[in-house]
């Protein structure tokens, strides 16, 4: 199993990632298309934080079922946890040493986030038993 190391910009947010990553995603939603986030997804358990966890800061917004946790001192967005799936982080890859070489030997996914599939078509969230209710 590869054991990835990545950090915010100014280092004071260092986590690792273990586990084989394989795909990447690239949503276009708003939030994600300002931060030209690349997305991993990544099983509880395969993320640790090495230092700096009391300089993290959350933002939520719109229907607050996605969290994104960026470093308070540089403000560069290193996980989340993605709305489609609350109870997995989703990790920003381009904050991972070597991303360039993970992006390269990666299946690359688009995920359309700007006609969300848990949202009508005029943006409004559809109504659904949350993950962590079932």
């Amino acid at each position: 199993m590869e054991s990835h190391k990545g950090s915010c910009h100014c280092r004071t947010v260092v986590f690792e990632v273990t586990g084989n990553i394989r795909e990447v995603h690239i949503c276009n939603c708003s939030i994600c298309t300002k931060k030209g986030i690349v997305h991993s997804l990544i099983d509880n358990q395969n993320l640790r934080i090495i230092s700096g966890e009391n300089s993290l800061s959350v933002y939520q917004c719109g229907t607050k079922e996605a969290s994104h946790w960026f470093c308070k001192t540089c403000g560069i967005h290193v996980f989340g946890r993605p709305r489609m799936n609350p109870k997995r982080y989703t990790v920003n890859v381009r904050c991972l040493d070597h991303f360039e070489r993970i992006f390269s030997e990666s299946r690359e996914v688009r995920f359309n986030g700007k006609q969300h599939p848990l949202d009508d078509r005029t943006g409004r969230e559809i109504p659904h038993p949350h993950p962590r209710d079932a």
